[in-house]
């Protein structure tokens, strides 16, 4: 009975978002000793829209004082819309993903912002694509891949999984099945190292450019998408530019803020002069009934935090969407780097952390 009251027709379904809804955790698997998959669904019926390879921040309930806020990438794929899946790696000074190993379980439920993020074939179209990734920066590749698979397996992707060992190589078993259901899947693994009972036959070592163009023959001709820890990114730039590459064609999973306007310009740009005689704004916290004066150049949000007025944040680079407010007057600069949707710009939503007044504001916190 609970099963069959459960079901829904999806087009009795609306879209979720996560202003008017929560997660719950359905599951929660094991894939190594330091990485797990979790999955969701909506605590109400609804279903999911987004790009494969996007991310989204889940508030966890870290401590009681103030959640913990922490962005991951989408390991699931929007073809299989009614749920949602991140896999996370658990590092030795991790604390929100340790939370998660050690305390989430099935019926949970999070606070989560998104689904956002450009790092997505979709936003960056190429006639065949070249996958490159290193640990759990596998996670979005596997989202677009699983699309793919559904959607479009006639795609030509060459998939290279990078790992320490064999056994850290991520979905190893699930691509090989993909790779039988693709026939312009091919894959490549390579690890630093192995024992004898792993019963390793490939490819050692870390790429470059001796071994990249054995698992990549044409990689000059692909659309590359690269994500991993930053030196292992580093490395294939540095790979790619001393080959020629077309580095238009080069696309990487970032988290670095985007850059800041200088206070100077947007005093300017506030109509204040340039001589270093601009004034603070005036900015009035609607539901906290604040009212401070913003010092120039200062963003919303370290207003906020300067006069006690609480909005989460977590990348505070305008990546993450986290610190969305509303704006209900006046006008501000907004230097984000993807973490909101022109619709929610159009309704008068900002990011607190990249947003700076040009002149007297009133923001909904």
């Amino acid at each position: 009975m609970q099963m069959a009251s459960s079901f829904h027709h999806f087009d009795e379904l609306h879209v979720w978002i996560d202003r008017q809804n929560t997660l719950e955790c359905i599951s929660a698997v094991v894939e190594t000793a330091d990485v797990m998959t979790f999955t969701f669904r909506p605590e109400k019926p609804a279903w999911f829209r987004y790009l494969p390879g996007q991310f989204v921040t889940l508030e966890l309930p870290v401590t009681d004082d103030e959640p913990v806020m922490r962005t991951y990438t989408l390991s699931s794929t929007p073809s299989r819309p009614l749920s949602i899946a991140v896999t996370v790696k658990a590092q030795a000074d991790s604390i929100g993903t340790r939370w998660m190993f050690d305390h989430l379980k099935p019926g949970m439920r999070l606070k989560a912002f998104g689904p956002l993020g450009d790092f997505s074939f979709v936003r960056h179209p190429g006639e065949k694509y070249l996958f490159i990734s290193a640990g759990s920066g596998v996670t979005p590749m596997m989202s677009m891949t699983r699309w793919m698979a559904d959607c479009i397996p006639e795609t030509d992707v060459t998939f290279i999984s990078c790992a320490r060992r064999p056994d850290d190589l991520l979905f190893r078993s699930e691509l090989e099945v993909l790779a039988r259901q693709m026939s312009g899947l091919n894959l490549g693994f390579l690890v630093e190292g192995h024992e004898a009972r792993h019963g390793w036959h490939g490819l050692r070592g870390r790429i470059d450019g001796a071994k990249l163009p054995l698992l990549a023959p044409d990689f000059m001709d692909r659309t590359v998408f690269c994500c991993g820890p930053e030196p292992f990114m580093r490395g294939v730039r540095e790979l790619l530019k001393a080959a020629g590459f077309d580095m238009s064609r080069y696309h990487e999973e970032s988290f670095q803020p985007a850059a800041a306007p200088a206070a100077e310009e947007i005093a300017v740009r506030a109509g204040a002069a340039s001589d270093g005689d601009a004034q603070g704004a005036k900015v009035v916290f609607t539901m906290s009934g604040k009212e401070i004066e913003a010092k120039p150049g200062q963003t919303i949000l370290q207003a906020a935090r300067a006069n006690g007025v609480r909005i989460g944040a977590a990348c505070e680079g305008g990546i993450c969407g986290t610190c969305r407010v509303m704006k209900v007057a006046g006008e501000v600069e907004m230097n984000h780097n993807g973490g909101i949707l022109d619709d929610e710009i159009d309704e008068g939503y900002i990011l607190a952390c990249c947003s700076r007044p040009l002149g007297d504001v009133q923001i909904e916190a």
